[in-house]
């Protein structure tokens, strides 16, 4: 099996947002997915919806399954941060530079969900050290189009306004914050009354993070497929007659069946300087590659897609172009596990550890996620 490398460019998630600025008439941006043509539209993430998650549970999501739109991918690593980055900026990961949930950069490991240090008992805000404006300095998609006189709401959990995160990649428009479902399809509504031209982005974690616990597909995690089918549902059924639903998700899921303790064995971090990512995909940084490379494949074989960073670059893992800053982040080998396989750290990351899911790879079914529209 391949990895399925993202379509930067012709079909990823960093596409999507400038599709739609082209049908608002923002200068320069390029409809390549076919969204144009609403003059209010709200997108909609729904993280951990993958598309092949939904096809499998359809009948938990009849709205959803109705819906028409092209399957896209996510990006790599597939990974919130990452993902999040690559809607809000519209640029592949290479040039929005949020390579991983985790990284290194500044001389710390950060933790880019809690835009804290990576890997300690304690939080850490890194804020102040790592400014999220200059870890992504580019303008974001939204500042683009606030520029060009869209009017632009974010409508998303109350806990994220002025988090690192959302400071880095979703700043530009403004910020009403959420507590449920509830507020979240008349927080829509509203923006989507509230000018002539309105780029609406809202988000949902729920269906992520039950994931992660008990596994997608369970019971539970069906349930919330449920409720976020009826939200999705609502908030179409508000939708101003020029307005549109774009729902989409910032990767898919695995149930995984095999551990490897990174913090236990040895032999594999022998020679290793730092490790970061996450459990399916993980940058490592060391002295001597090579040798790290050689111990690494002797040990984990075929379950993995291992590459050099300059190996991942010229495959186009994080896009036609990584930019010059972005290039020391990326480690110096980037592993992407394979099959059912998660390289945990139960030292570092004790609670991810006993996750049922994870994502992150190259995997189809992770790479993978819906892109269905519903018009007014």
């Amino acid at each position: 099996m391949d990895p399925l490398v993202p379509r930067y460019g012709t079909g990823s998630l960093s596409d999507v947002v400038p599709s739609l600025l082209a049908g608002l008439g923002v200068p320069g941006a390029t409809d390549v997915l076919g969204l144009s043509g609403p003059a209010r539209v709200c997108v909609l993430l729904v993280d951990g919806l993958g598309r092949r998650l939904l096809r499998e549970h359809e009948d938990d999501a009849p709205f959803l399954a109705s819906l028409a739109g092209p399957g896209i991918t996510a990006g790599f690593p597939a990974t919130t941060a990452t993902s999040l980055a690559a809607l809000g900026t519209g640029a592949p990961t290479g040039e929005h530079g949020l390579v991983g949930y985790s990284f290194e950069a500044g001389g710390e490991v950060l933790n880019t969900l809690g835009w804290s240090r990576y890997g300690v008992p304690e939080r850490v805000d890194l804020r102040e050290h790592l400014v999220p404006e200059s870890v992504q300095p580019r303008p974001t998609a939204f500042e683009t189009a606030a520029a060009a006189g869209v009017a632009v709401r974010l409508v998303l959990p109350r806990e994220q306004q002025g988090s690192g995160l959302t400071r880095a990649v979703l700043r530009g428009g403004r910020f009403d914050g959420v507590l449920g479902f509830g507020d979240l399809v008349g927080r829509v509504a509203e923006a989507l009354r509230s000018a002539d031209r309105v780029l609406c982005y809202a988000y949902h974690p729920d269906l992520d993070a039950l994931g992660h616990v008990y596994g997608p597909g369970s019971k539970p995690w069906r349930w919330q497929l449920r409720f976020v089918d009826r939200v999705a549902e609502a908030i179409a059924s508000e939708l101003p007659p020029d307005g549109a639903l774009v729902v989409t998700a910032d990767h898919g899921m695995v149930t995984v069946g095999e551990r490897i303790d990174l913090d236990t064995s040895d032999e594999l971090r022998e020679g290793v300087r730092a490790l970061a990512g996450e459990a399916r995909v993980r940058h490592v940084y060391a002295e001597q590659p090579e040798r790290v490379r050689e111990r690494w494949l002797s040990v984990l074989g075929e379950k993995v897609w291992l590459a050099s960073r300059a190996e991942a670059v010229e495959a186009g893992w994080f896009g036609p172009r990584v930019a010059g800053h972005v290039l020391p982040r990326i480690g110096d080998l980037v592993v992407a596990a394979r099959g059912g396989l998660a390289l945990v750290r139960t030292e570092a990351e004790p609670h991810m550890t006993t996750f049922t899911g994870h994502h992150g790879s190259l995997t189809a079914v992770e790479q993978e996620v819906p892109l269905l529209v519903a018009r007014g």
